[in-house]
Protein backbone atom coordinates (compact mmCIF):
# COMPACT_ATOMS: atom_id res chain seq x y z
CA UNK A 1 0.00 0.00 0.00
CA UNK A 2 1.21 3.47 -0.83
CA UNK A 3 0.87 6.02 1.97
CA UNK A 4 -0.01 9.13 -0.02
CA UNK A 5 -3.03 11.14 1.09
CA UNK A 6 -5.08 10.07 -1.92
CA UNK A 7 -4.26 6.41 -1.45
CA UNK A 8 -5.02 6.50 2.26
CA UNK A 9 -8.31 8.28 1.66
CA UNK A 10 -9.35 5.73 -0.95
CA UNK A 11 -8.55 2.92 1.45
CA UNK A 12 -10.60 4.43 4.27
CA UNK A 13 -13.91 2.93 5.32
CA UNK A 14 -17.16 4.82 4.81
CA UNK A 15 -17.29 5.78 8.49
CA UNK A 16 -13.75 7.16 8.41
CA UNK A 17 -14.54 9.18 5.29
CA UNK A 18 -17.67 10.62 6.94
CA UNK A 19 -15.62 11.54 10.01
CA UNK A 20 -13.00 13.20 7.83
CA UNK A 21 -15.54 15.28 5.92
CA UNK A 22 -17.22 16.27 9.18
CA UNK A 23 -13.91 17.41 10.66
CA UNK A 24 -13.12 19.36 7.50
CA UNK A 25 -16.50 21.10 7.81
CA UNK A 26 -15.84 21.91 11.47
CA UNK A 27 -12.44 23.37 10.65
CA UNK A 28 -14.03 25.57 7.98
CA UNK A 29 -16.64 26.74 10.50
CA UNK A 30 -13.89 27.59 12.99
CA UNK A 31 -11.94 29.63 10.47
CA UNK A 32 -15.11 31.35 9.24
CA UNK A 33 -16.06 32.38 12.78
CA UNK A 34 -12.55 33.67 13.39
CA UNK A 35 -12.67 35.85 10.28
CA UNK A 36 -16.26 37.02 10.83
CA UNK A 37 -15.71 37.91 14.49
CA UNK A 38 -12.39 39.61 13.74
CA UNK A 39 -14.08 41.82 11.14
CA UNK A 40 -16.87 42.61 13.61
CA UNK A 41 -14.37 43.55 16.31
CA UNK A 42 -12.35 45.66 13.90
CA UNK A 43 -15.45 47.55 12.78
CA UNK A 44 -16.42 48.26 16.40
CA UNK A 45 -12.91 49.47 17.15
CA UNK A 46 -12.68 51.73 14.08
CA UNK A 47 -16.11 53.28 14.64
CA UNK A 48 -15.46 53.81 18.34
CA UNK A 49 -12.12 55.42 17.62
CA UNK A 50 -13.85 57.83 15.24
CA UNK A 51 -16.80 58.79 17.46
CA UNK A 52 -15.26 58.72 20.95
CA UNK A 53 -13.42 62.08 20.72
CA UNK A 54 -16.55 63.79 19.39
CA UNK A 55 -18.68 62.40 22.19
CA UNK A 56 -16.10 63.40 24.78
CA UNK A 57 -16.07 66.98 23.49
CA UNK A 58 -19.87 67.21 23.60
CA UNK A 59 -20.08 65.76 27.10
CA UNK A 60 -17.33 68.05 28.37
CA UNK A 61 -19.34 70.98 27.05
CA UNK A 62 -22.46 69.69 28.81
CA UNK A 63 -24.25 68.97 25.52
CA UNK A 64 -25.82 65.71 26.57
CA UNK A 65 -28.68 65.81 24.07
CA UNK A 66 -26.25 66.39 21.24
CA UNK A 67 -24.08 63.52 22.47
CA UNK A 68 -27.12 61.28 22.59
CA UNK A 69 -28.10 62.24 19.04
CA UNK A 70 -24.59 61.51 17.76
CA UNK A 71 -24.18 58.21 19.61
CA UNK A 72 -27.62 57.04 18.46
CA UNK A 73 -26.85 57.47 14.76
CA UNK A 74 -27.28 54.31 12.71
CA UNK A 75 -23.74 54.55 11.35
CA UNK A 76 -22.36 54.10 14.89
CA UNK A 77 -24.59 51.18 15.83
CA UNK A 78 -21.64 48.78 15.73
CA UNK A 79 -19.58 50.98 18.07
CA UNK A 80 -19.50 49.63 21.61
CA UNK A 81 -18.50 53.02 23.04
CA UNK A 82 -21.34 54.78 21.23
CA UNK A 83 -23.83 52.20 22.53
CA UNK A 84 -22.76 52.73 26.13
CA UNK A 85 -22.72 56.52 25.80
CA UNK A 86 -26.16 56.57 24.17
CA UNK A 87 -27.63 54.38 26.92
CA UNK A 88 -26.18 56.52 29.70
CA UNK A 89 -27.27 59.79 28.09
CA UNK A 90 -30.76 58.54 27.35
CA UNK A 91 -31.37 57.26 30.88
CA UNK A 92 -29.87 60.39 32.44
CA UNK A 93 -32.09 62.71 30.39
CA UNK A 94 -35.16 60.54 30.94
CA UNK A 95 -34.52 60.61 34.67
CA UNK A 96 -34.26 64.40 34.59
CA UNK A 97 -37.49 64.69 32.63
CA UNK A 98 -39.21 62.48 35.21
CA UNK A 99 -38.08 64.75 38.03
CA UNK A 100 -35.74 62.26 39.66
CA UNK A 101 -33.11 63.57 42.08
CA UNK A 102 -29.64 63.86 40.61
CA UNK A 103 -28.33 60.82 42.50
CA UNK A 104 -31.10 58.66 41.05
CA UNK A 105 -30.41 60.03 37.59
CA UNK A 106 -26.84 58.81 37.95
CA UNK A 107 -28.08 55.43 39.19
CA UNK A 108 -30.44 54.99 36.25
CA UNK A 109 -27.71 56.08 33.83
CA UNK A 110 -25.34 53.53 35.35
CA UNK A 111 -27.91 50.76 35.01
CA UNK A 112 -28.46 51.84 31.42
CA UNK A 113 -24.78 51.45 30.64
CA UNK A 114 -24.76 48.02 32.27
CA UNK A 115 -27.68 46.88 30.11
CA UNK A 116 -26.10 48.26 26.94
CA UNK A 117 -22.76 46.65 27.77
CA UNK A 118 -24.45 43.32 28.51
CA UNK A 119 -26.33 43.35 25.20
CA UNK A 120 -23.23 44.28 23.22
CA UNK A 121 -21.23 41.66 25.09
CA UNK A 122 -23.65 39.02 23.84
CA UNK A 123 -23.06 40.25 20.30
CA UNK A 124 -19.31 40.09 20.84
CA UNK A 125 -19.46 36.48 22.04
CA UNK A 126 -21.77 35.27 19.29
CA UNK A 127 -20.29 32.09 17.84
CA UNK A 128 -17.80 31.52 20.66
CA UNK A 129 -19.91 28.73 22.14
CA UNK A 130 -19.76 26.99 18.76
CA UNK A 131 -15.97 27.21 18.80
CA UNK A 132 -15.87 25.83 22.33
CA UNK A 133 -18.06 22.91 21.27
CA UNK A 134 -15.88 22.17 18.26
CA UNK A 135 -12.72 22.34 20.38
CA UNK A 136 -14.06 19.85 22.93
CA UNK A 137 -15.86 17.45 20.57
CA UNK A 138 -13.44 17.18 17.62
CA UNK A 139 -11.05 14.71 19.30
CA UNK A 140 -13.99 12.46 20.18
CA UNK A 141 -15.30 12.67 16.62
CA UNK A 142 -11.84 11.66 15.44
CA UNK A 143 -12.06 8.62 17.71
CA UNK A 144 -14.84 7.25 15.53
CA UNK A 145 -12.33 7.13 12.71
CA UNK A 146 -9.78 5.59 15.05
CA UNK A 147 -12.18 2.80 15.98
CA UNK A 148 -13.03 2.24 12.34
CA UNK A 149 -9.34 1.98 11.47
CA UNK A 150 -8.67 -0.54 14.24
CA UNK A 151 -11.63 -2.62 13.06
CA UNK A 152 -10.22 -2.58 9.52
CA UNK A 153 -6.82 -3.62 10.88
CA UNK A 154 -8.40 -6.65 12.57
CA UNK A 155 -10.30 -7.46 9.38
CA UNK A 156 -7.01 -7.40 7.49
CA UNK A 157 -5.49 -9.78 10.01
CA UNK A 158 -8.49 -12.10 9.73
CA UNK A 159 -8.41 -12.05 5.93
CA UNK A 160 -4.71 -12.88 5.66
CA UNK A 161 -4.48 -15.07 8.72
CA UNK A 162 -1.45 -13.18 9.94
CA UNK A 163 -0.56 -10.00 11.86
CA UNK A 164 2.03 -8.78 9.40
CA UNK A 165 2.43 -5.09 8.66
CA UNK A 166 0.86 -5.48 5.24
CA UNK A 167 -2.33 -6.82 6.74
CA UNK A 168 -2.83 -4.06 9.27
CA UNK A 169 -1.13 -1.08 7.59
CA UNK A 170 -4.30 0.27 5.97
CA UNK A 171 -6.35 0.16 9.16
CA UNK A 172 -3.61 1.62 11.35
CA UNK A 173 -3.01 4.46 8.89
CA UNK A 174 -6.73 5.22 8.85
CA UNK A 175 -6.86 5.27 12.64
CA UNK A 176 -3.83 7.55 12.99
CA UNK A 177 -4.96 9.98 10.28
CA UNK A 178 -8.45 10.50 11.73
CA UNK A 179 -7.07 10.82 15.25
CA UNK A 180 -4.54 13.43 14.17
CA UNK A 181 -7.21 15.21 12.14
CA UNK A 182 -9.55 15.41 15.15
CA UNK A 183 -6.80 16.79 17.38
CA UNK A 184 -5.76 19.30 14.72
CA UNK A 185 -9.29 20.66 14.32
CA UNK A 186 -9.63 20.91 18.11
CA UNK A 187 -6.39 22.91 18.32
CA UNK A 188 -7.56 25.32 15.62
CA UNK A 189 -10.95 25.83 17.29
CA UNK A 190 -9.38 26.26 20.72
CA UNK A 191 -6.91 28.84 19.44
CA UNK A 192 -9.72 30.78 17.73
CA UNK A 193 -11.83 30.62 20.90
CA UNK A 194 -9.05 31.89 23.16
CA UNK A 195 -8.09 34.65 20.74
CA UNK A 196 -11.67 35.92 20.39
CA UNK A 197 -12.36 35.59 24.11
CA UNK A 198 -9.35 37.77 24.87
CA UNK A 199 -10.55 40.37 22.39
CA UNK A 200 -14.05 40.42 23.88
CA UNK A 201 -12.58 40.95 27.35
CA UNK A 202 -10.75 44.01 26.05
CA UNK A 203 -14.04 45.39 24.72
CA UNK A 204 -15.67 44.73 28.09
CA UNK A 205 -12.95 46.74 29.82
CA UNK A 206 -13.32 49.60 27.34
CA UNK A 207 -17.09 49.74 27.86
CA UNK A 208 -16.63 49.72 31.62
CA UNK A 209 -14.13 52.58 31.43
CA UNK A 210 -16.36 54.56 29.08
CA UNK A 211 -19.36 54.09 31.38
CA UNK A 212 -17.38 55.48 34.29
CA UNK A 213 -16.13 58.43 32.26
CA UNK A 214 -19.61 59.33 31.00
CA UNK A 215 -21.01 59.29 34.54
CA UNK A 216 -18.13 61.50 35.64
CA UNK A 217 -19.05 63.99 32.92
CA UNK A 218 -22.61 64.11 34.26
CA UNK A 219 -21.38 64.67 37.80
CA UNK A 220 -19.01 67.45 36.74
CA UNK A 221 -21.79 69.11 34.78
CA UNK A 222 -24.01 69.13 37.85
CA UNK A 223 -21.23 70.52 40.00
CA UNK A 224 -20.73 73.56 37.75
Amino acid sequence: MQFGLVEMFQAMSVLAKVVSFLLIALSIVSIYLLIERTLFYRKAKVLSKAVAPKLADLLKAGQIKEALALASKKEYKASHLARVTAAASHEFLEGGSSGLPFEQQIDTAERGTERAASIFNQELKRGLSVLATIATSSPFIGLFGTISGIINAFKGMAATGSGGIGAVASGIAEALVTTAFGIGVAIIALWCYNYLSTKSEIFDAEMSNTSSQVLDFFIRKQAK
